[in-house]
């Protein structure tokens, strides 16, 4: 497999992998780390992570698209939370990898749309690595793969105050694990979107990929798109 074009001389970034990390402690993580990369008291980052199951619902939340109630809810060990990203209701869970990139857009240059389109890349050019032909429906974010959604993009935008523009927050959610559009989208409409379905990495390419092996994968081309030299990926905060 073609590894991606590492940067020469580009900008510092630090990539962190955690393996499980409970939804809302990630949640108070960006915000602490928004505010220190609006400081300049620490680099732009990249967190990956895992999350235990978990639906969040965005600003443009619809909550008759959560279809199970609370008593399924404690059953299934799935908690809730409605968050400050954009987009409606999706899911976080064990075989999933979770990305928020956490960083700096400068006023002066600035075009969010572009870096949703630049996020998305990302993990087409990485599919592309295993042969999959990656993505994008036009009147949705995220990747697809045919008609099938693999990866759902949900961000929040943070103006600083210190510095003149915006640190990016929330990001990705990639589906590797097989099975995992049953065991928690089952339970949702995704992203408030009832005529197409849901895929992952491993039921598209019969691998059995580990969440840690798609970050170390991932991790090349997301720099190489957004212009960072590649860090090595470390598994602490």
């Amino acid at each position: 497999m073609a590894e991606a074009e590492s940067a020469i001389g580009a900008k510092r970034l630090e990539a962190c992998y955690i393996p499980m990390l409970d939804y809302a402690e990630a949640w108070e993580l960006q915000k602490a780390y928004v505010k220190e990369i609006d400081e300049e008291k620490r680099p732009e980052t990249l967190l990956l992570l895992q999350h235990p199951p978990t639906y969040t619902l965005g600003t443009d939340r619809h909550p008759e698209h959560l279809l199970l109630n609370e008593a399924e809810l404690k059953e299934r060990g799935i908690s809730v939370y409605e968050i400050d990203r954009g987009g409606d209701i999706t899911y976080h869970g064990p075989g999933q990898l979770v990305g928020y990139p956490l960083l700096y857009l400068d006023a002066a240059n600035l075009d969010l749309h572009s870096y949703l389109r630049t996020l998305e890349q990302s993990i087409i050019d990485w599919l592309a690595d295993y042969g999959i032909e990656g993505g994008r429906k036009p009147e949705y974010t995220g990747v697809w793969v045919g008609d099938e959604k693999i990866a759902a993009i949900g961000v929040k935008f943070n103006r600083t105050r210190t510095r003149r523009g915006f640190v990016t927050s929330h990001g990705f959610a990639l589906n590797i694990k097989r099975g995992i559009e049953s065991e928690g989208f089952s339970g949702i409409v995704p992203c408030g979107i009832r005529q197409f379905g849901v895929t992952s990495f491993n039921e598209l390419t019969g691998l059995e990929l580990t969440v840690e092996e798609a970050a170390q994968q991932l991790l090349p081309h997301f720099c190489r798109r957004f212009g960072f030299s590649v860090p090595k990926l470390t598994g602490t905060r």
